[in-house]
């Protein structure tokens, strides 16, 4: 189970390993801003900043959301669950066991242009 803990953990894993400044890009779940992390990662400033993506760009995020799209698409269309507890095991089974055939340079080449602000400064991602 991935929360607060869990990437709290992953943090001091990352300064112990690296040991030097570090800016991370993570998306806004709620475990990546709880109080305890807010916290830590006010102690610990010297060696990790993270900046949240922008809400609703999960272009930002393109493996898992191929994973998504694929799995919606394997699990959803043509499909027939007879309980809901059928469908939960069939999606924890198939991301368990599933092996991705990621086109990556496909979300890589796109020609987008994001602009988000971080403080008072402006950053643009052409993808």
């Amino acid at each position: 189970m991935f929360n607060q803990y869990t990437f709290l953990d992953y943090l001091k894993q990352v300064k112990k390993l690296l040991g030097k400044k570090v800016v991370m890009f993570t998306d806004r779940a709620k475990q990546h801003q709880s109080k305890k992390v807010k916290e830590y990662l006010k102690e610990n400033n010297d060696y990790i900043r993270i900046i949240y993506l922008p809400k609703g760009s999960p272009e930002f995020n393109a493996v898992v959301e191929e994973c998504w799209r694929q799995g919606k698409y394997d699990l959803l269309v043509s499909k027939y669950y007879p309980g809901f507890d059928d469908l939960k095991s069939s999606i924890a089974k198939y991301y368990r066991t599933r092996r991705f055939n990621l086109n990556i340079v496909k979300y890589l080449l796109r020609k987008v242009n994001y602009r988000f602000m971080l403080g008072s400064i402006h950053i643009q991602f052409f993808l």
